[in-house]
């Protein structure tokens, strides 16, 4: 048996940013199912940054995430872990008062947005409808930030390597025993780790990897997103659009490497899973850029679907079990794991160790009773 100070189930940004900071406090050991880090969520998020998503708690945790992507720690990435790129929350007519109200949720961590009318948005992006059907106005983010998710969790496992920690891939658990201080993990091939702490970093698993462990589950609801790949018109000059959204949140169509990346939006409830789409859902999200924008998909040469995975409230969960000592809950990142793992690592590192909450989220309206999973029973 191997022992740690510090075991964390789950290799997507959540487990990996989290082992990055516990690592300068003892020895970590991260497993993960698969073969590879960032296999399922985190590796197939669109991973741009906007605050558009979630609620005031969200919002918080992406604005104290911004300077981590910006400008990273000495030596933790020898790539950019972000680019500059505008948003754009766009509504039609009927939708109007959806983009008030959002515009206005945004403005207190976003106040470099402002509107643009309907010539504004087609200079933006021509392919967008200008008919009385299209958008006519939208709340445009100039500052955006398109993340690259790549880099950020390769960067994440170096600093765990570096600072003298595991990350083990193609390790599945197969069962978990708890002492009361110390809790063992064993994967299905038979290998044997021990620690105190055991953080529950494993996405849309984390409520079956609870029941391992004989844990209260948190009541994760898995729910799966469909994107597109199709290609712009011809000759288009894609690289300066916006990441275009409806606020009606039935929409997003985001340019990357010279195609387009089409969603929409779909959240279809499914057990936890090596997410695939379906055909409904391909079909959806061509009609949906059809409906919004001048194209016609002719082809879809790439597609794919993830796993978004949400406790009731929809906000990101971390803190120890009520009825399970040494059993740490990190979980429900939904739609915006990358975007506010800075946060989120900083409030696992406070937690566990037993630092000071970090000031700066105090400053953006994030409390540690909206995060610790004692909210998620209260109610009970």
């Amino acid at each position: 048996m191997e022992s740690a100070d510090f075991l964390i189930i789950g290799g997507g940004i959540a487990g990996l940013s989290a082992a990055s900071r516990l690592s300068r406090h003892g020895r970590v050991v991260l497993l993960e199912a698969e073969d590879a880090t960032g296999y399922h969520s985190s590796g197939r998020s669109v991973t741009f940054s906007h605050y558009g998503i979630g609620n005031a708690t969200v919002r918080g945790m992406s604005a104290y995430s911004r300077s981590f992507f910006e400008t990273p720690p000495e030596g933790f990435s020898d790539v950019p872990l972000c680019r500059v790129q505008a948003a754009l929350h766009a509504a039609t007519e009927a939708q109007l008062d959806e983009a008030e109200s959002l515009h206005a949720r945004m403005a207190p961590f976003n106040p470099q947005a402002y509107w643009v009318g309907r010539d504004e948005m087609l200079a933006l992006c021509p392919v967008l409808r200008s008919d009385e059907h299209g958008f006519v106005r939208g709340s445009l983010d100039p500052v955006g930030l398109k993340l690259d998710a790549d880099a950020l969790l390769q960067a994440f496992v170096r600093d765990v390597h570096a600072r003298g920690g595991t990350v083990a891939t193609g390790r599945r658990v197969a069962a978990i025993a708890g002492s009361g201080t110390d809790w063992t993990v064993t994967t299905e091939a038979g290998e044997r780790w021990n620690a105190p702490i055991l953080i529950n970093a494993a996405g849309a698993w984390a409520d079956r990897i609870a029941n391992l462990a004989g844990v209260r589950p948190v009541g994760l609801a898995p729910l799966r997103r469909t994107i597109i790949v199709v290609d712009p018109p011809a000759g288009a000059a894609t690289a300066n659009w916006p990441f275009v959204l409806s606020v009606a949140n039935d929409f997003y169509m985001l340019p990357e490497a010279g195609r387009l990346l089409v969603s929409p939006v779909d959240e279809i409830p499914s057990e936890p899973t090596d997410a695939a789409p379906e055909e409904y859902d391909i079909a959806l999200a061509a009609a949906k850029l059809e409906e919004y924008t001048t194209l016609t998909v002719q082809r879809i040469p790439h597609r794919w679907a993830g796993l978004r995975s949400f406790v009731k409230d929809r906000v990101p969960t971390a803190g120890f079990a009520p009825d399970a000592p040494g059993f740490f809950w990190l979980a429900g990142q939904g739609g915006y794991g990358l975007q506010t793992a800075p946060a989120m690592s900083e409030i696992v590192e406070a937690l566990v160790i037993g630092g000071s909450w970090p000031a700066g989220l105090t400053a953006v309206g994030v409390r540690p009773d909206q995060i610790l999973p004692e909210r998620l029973f209260a109610a009970d």
